[in-house]
């Protein structure tokens, strides 16, 4: 895994919602402006007009015990930011290599193997999603079937609020949007959530509210932020996620899983020798 390396971006970027006016003042001077010889507290108190106590709030939120220990982390990060004069390829390239660093980043393997035991353990799961969200929902649904799980995915609005009537305390409830706001995934996610289903949100955003109706919010990295993001797909952090989960659940159980594989393609070929 030396290619991949920790960083602090990622995290300043999920959390950015959480922020208050000042916290994304200086949040955006970290994402943008920031260079790591010039970051003691009273040189960045003093450039934005802000106080220490800010910048140690600021740290905090970002899940670090004060401010000494987010700029310690951030030095370790530091990457310079130069595309200028690259060839269209390599800046794709790039970019891709930039995602992958964050969503390894943003990784908690804890929280992949609660996910793993809520998909062992649900008797139905739906995954929905909207636009490109709604096509990683298919592909998330179509692999899941093939390894034995009852997974369906939604796309439509009206199928959503319809399904939503009927789910219940077995059923897990998965949400795919990167900007986290589609309210027709929210919705069903709380309705879920009242209902007494298990409640999973995959995000590029982080907010308070969410945990009022989710049980896990799976972070991915926003494009929003990315050098050159208009140049993928914005399915990609969502696929990547979705390969992670998909690994995950084979690894935790695998003989039973290749079991199932070569039922699956047995049946299929004796279906095409009729």
């Amino acid at each position: 895994m030396d290619e991949y390396a920790k960083s602090i971006i990622p995290i300043i970027e999920a959390n950015y919602e959480k922020y208050t006016e000042t916290e994304r003042y200086i949040a955006d001077y970290f994402l943008k402006q920031a260079r790591p010889e010039r970051l003691s507290a009273e040189l960045v108190s003093k450039e934005l007009s802000v106080s220490v106590a800010s910048l140690s709030r600021f740290a905090k939120k970002c899940g670090f015990g004060g401010y000494r220990e987010f700029t310690y982390e951030f030095r370790n990060s530091y990457v310079e930011k130069s595309a200028v004069g690259q060839q269209q390829s390599r800046l794709v390239l790039d970019t891709y290599q930039n995602l992958l660093n964050k969503i390894y980043s943003l990784l908690d393997e804890g929280q992949i193997h609660r996910i793993v035991t809520e998909l062992k353990w649900a008797r139905r799961v739906f995954v929905c999603g909207r636009g490109s969200s709604g096509l990683a929902a298919e592909e998330m649904a179509t692999r899941f079937r093939w390894i034995g799980i009852d997974m369906t995915a939604l796309r439509d609005n009206e199928d959503m609020r319809m399904q939503s009537v009927f789910l219940n305390r077995h059923d897990l409830m998965i949400g795919l949007s990167l900007s986290g706001t589609k309210s027709e995934i929210l919705y069903m996610l709380d309705r879920g959530f009242q209902q007494g289903a298990r409640t999973m949100l995959i995000t590029g955003k982080n907010r308070q509210t969410y945990e009022d109706f989710c049980n896990e919010v799976l972070l991915v990295p926003s494009l929003q932020h990315l050098n050159h993001g208009n140049l993928i797909s914005p399915q990609f952090p969502l696929l990547l996620m979705i390969d992670i989960l998909y690994a995950a659940y084979v690894n935790d159980d695998r003989m039973r899983i290749e079991k199932i594989q070569r039922e699956v393609q047995r049946t299929l070929r004796g279906n095409e020798d009729r």
